[in-house]
């Protein structure tokens, strides 16, 4: 992945440009707000960690789901969230803990724990 673009198409749209796609944003409803966006990409990260596993493993994945849980505190900010996986039905026992442990391997969650530095320059 190279620089990422943003441009401003009107109103409280933003569009972003990543790895040949664009991604568009807006706080007016059109689209997901950018904080949206960021918590599925928390979510998606981890779907497809897990979702890697179980096709490795050669488990059918048609009954996986998974769902973020947003615990927020009294001003709307998210104070915790509880990843909830519900596996397959013939899931092996034996990867209980595998699919727990793995989930923590997800590249976003792991910017969230070691963030990088950020810097703005105004040209």
């Amino acid at each position: 992945m190279g620089d990422i673009k943003v441009t401003f198409p009107g109103g409280k749209k933003v569009s972003t440009e990543v790895g040949g796609f664009t991604i568009v944003t807006d706080q007016e409803g059109s689209a997901p707000s950018p904080f949206d966006l960021f918590l599925a990409s928390f979510a998606s990260c981890t779907g497809v960690t897990i979702l890697s596993f179980c096709q490795n493993k050669g488990i059918d994945t048609s009954d996986l789901k998974m769902e973020l849980k947003l615990e927020k505190n009294d001003d709307g900010d998210i104070v915790k969230v509880v990843t909830e996986v519900t596996r397959p039905k013939d899931f092996p026992e034996k990867y209980m803990g595998a699919i727990e442990h793995i989930s923590k391997a997800c590249k976003v969650k792991r910017h969230i724990e070691n963030p990088p530095e950020f810097e703005i320059i105004v040209k």
